[in-house]
């Protein structure tokens, strides 16, 4: 099963031009070293939270907007061969006048993809759930995600994957780990949704809200809703 490399990153507004050309200039780098897909979304709809949300996860600024970002490849050996050999690989130099965005605040982690539902189609619009799940509630919540990924593809999704944590470093600035406010008997889900548009989205959320088979999936979550962050990304780069 395929193994992500996720990311989200906060990158200055004005600059959304240069971070698009520093993504295409990696994506041959990407490919060379094993991965299937890379795909780079910017923030369209990123709403503040009460407890936490990804503005928090990477102490992003007012001037400043979300990407959700991730590497698919076939499976962990890949990915850590592949991350081993971009680090080594001499053709991979910084661009000319610095990185677009601040790498510190950039926070990443590898995981095992666990649902992946629709096959693989490519959606334009993107929507993110990154979430805290206790392990010993992983099946208890596949079956919550199989529920939802059903209700999603018939509303006109084109494809839903969740992947679990595997390799999550701690970060000195941010990471995973405090942009969840995981505790120690928790795992982080890395999540998608993509869609052929925005406007498919859009409709498919005002019946799925409504939808009473959707409310029964909620009752007695899996989770803590309070703590997962989310938004809504239009694709900018997809290999």
């Amino acid at each position: 099963m395929d193994y992500i490399e996720g990311f989200v990153v906060a990158v200055p507004t004005e600059n959304k031009q240069r971070y698009l050309d520093l993504a295409k200039e990696a994506l041959p780098f990407f490919k060379k070293h094993g991965a299937t897909r890379l795909v780079e979304a910017w923030g369209a709809e990123v709403p503040r939270g009460e407890v936490n949300d990804l503005w928090r996860a990477v102490q992003a600024t007012d001037d400043e907007s979300i990407v959700f970002s991730w590497a698919e490849f076939p499976d962990k050996t890949a990915r850590d061969q592949g991350q081993s050999a971009m680090m080594a690989d001499a053709d991979m130099q910084p661009p000319a006048g610095g990185m677009p965005f601040d790498g510190k605040r950039m926070i990443h982690g590898g995981f095992k993809v666990v649902l992946d539902e629709g096959g693989k189609q490519r959606g334009r619009f993107i929507d993110s759930h990154i979430l805290p799940v206790p392990e010993n509630k992983r099946d208890d919540y596949l079956r919550q995600a199989r529920g939802l990924a059903a209700l999603a593809l018939e509303a006109g999704a084109l494809r839903v994957v969740d992947a679990w944590e595997d390799d999550v470093p701690h970060g000195k600035v941010t990471d995973f780990h405090r942009a969840t406010l995981v505790r120690d008997d928790e795992r982080i889900v890395f999540s998608w949704i993509e869609w052929p548009s925005a406007e498919i989205r859009d409709q498919a959320w005002q019946r799925l809200m409504t939808d009473p088979r959707m409310q029964a999936l909620m009752e007695n979550s899996a989770f803590d809703g309070q703590r997962v962050i989310w938004g809504s990304f239009e694709t900018i780069l997809d290999s």
